[in-house]
């Protein structure tokens, strides 16, 4: 999206490729937005893109990625495929020069990722991964309070995210073929939020129960080289607390559940009542990661300060240790 006076007021123009639940979720959002308008969606099907399109009150929906890419009234695309599909769909709108916002996990893994991130810059467009906990503002407020001292030292992390859920080999959470397993779907928010706050792990220790070739309950333990230590879990047979907390030498902060989308924690510290802090909500909504997209787009930047293409393939970098320690491979690498 170009700078100017025209571009810095009109609605920024959206487009969506996929119409799965996630992009409906995305969509229904940004239809929220007035400074952001849905203009096409792209699907491999025509009737799905057709039918999302009906739903969504979108003018132009397209029967390939190729053709939502070529769209000249399309500023930014939201990719939402399947994790094993990141790759060709990004790659699609990057050489079409269209800014992307791709779901997380990023790719399948660290290669597939600096693969994307080296034609965004090699082409000079804006490219994000959607970890859109790191644009919610309570966990931007407890990043802040980590980062001025307000626990000590971190010594200890904790995050959780598991879910019980019933579903036949066939899901993608549990195809291979699909990137499947509770790691890239669920684990990738308990490791982001220990990037977050400690920055990249000096060791990963992992261990996981294993079905259909995937990791459906798994638990890592990240060493620093300052000392602290992130103990994570994720799980697709187990509905976990989905709690964080993070301990310092002088205090520790505690995030209810549900930590990645929260409005409030409690802040602790040696003699002082405990705190609780809140932000503005609604903390379950993909608007503060569509509003830093935006933000940047309009500012000319070709990636998000608040969720940095580095970070992301720090993060993937990481999702690769801990499944070479469990033992996952998928279809291909």
């Amino acid at each position: 999206m170009s700078g100017g006076t025209t571009a810095a007021v009109r609605p920024v123009r959206w487009g969506i490729l996929a119409t799965g639940g996630i992009a409906a979720r995305f969509t229904a959002d940004l239809r929220t937005m007035p400074d952001a308008t849905v203009a096409a969606v792209g699907s491999r099907s025509a009737a799905s893109a057709e039918e999302f399109a009906r739903r969504f009150q979108i003018p132009r929906a397209y029967g390939t990625w190729a053709e939502l890419a070529a769209d000249p009234d399309v500023d930014v695309i939201y990719v939402a495929t399947p994790h094993s599909a990141h790759r060709d769909a990004v790659r699609e709108c990057l050489r079409a020069g269209k800014a992307v916002l791709c779901e997380k996990p990023f790719t399948l893994n660290e290669a597939e990722a600096k693969e994307l991130v080296a034609l965004a810059r090699e082409r000079d467009v804006f490219l994000m991964e959607a970890m859109w906990m790191y644009c919610n503002p309570l966990v931007r407020r407890v990043a802040q309070l980590v980062a001025d001292g307000a626990i000590g030292e971190v010594r200890t992390m904790h995050a959780d995210f598991g879910l019980s859920v019933d579903v036949p080999a066939t899901h993608r959470l549990l195809n291979p073929e699909l990137g499947g397993g509770a790691l890239l779907d669920l684990g990738v928010y308990p490791v982001s939020f220990s990037h977050l706050l400690l920055g990249e792990p000096a060791d990963v220790t992992a261990w996981a129960r294993l079905r259909n070739g995937v990791d459906v309950n798994t638990g890592v333990v990240l060493g620093h080289a300052s000392g602290a230590v992130a103990a994570l879990t994720c799980s697709l047979e187990s509905d976990t607390p989905r709690t964080a907390s993070v301990t310092g030498t002088a205090g520790r902060i505690e995030i209810p559940r549900g930590f990645f989308h929260a409005e409030r924690c409690v802040l602790h510290r040696a003699g002082r009542d405990p705190e609780e802090i809140t932000v503005p909500g609604p903390g379950d909504s993909y608007v503060h990661q569509a509003a830093e997209v935006m933000r940047a787009l309009r500012a000319g930047e070709r990636e998000s300060p608040l969720v940095p293409l580095d970070g992301s393939l720090a993060v993937m970098r990481t999702l690769d240790a801990v499944r070479a320690r469990i033992g996952v491979r998928y279809p291909g690498e």
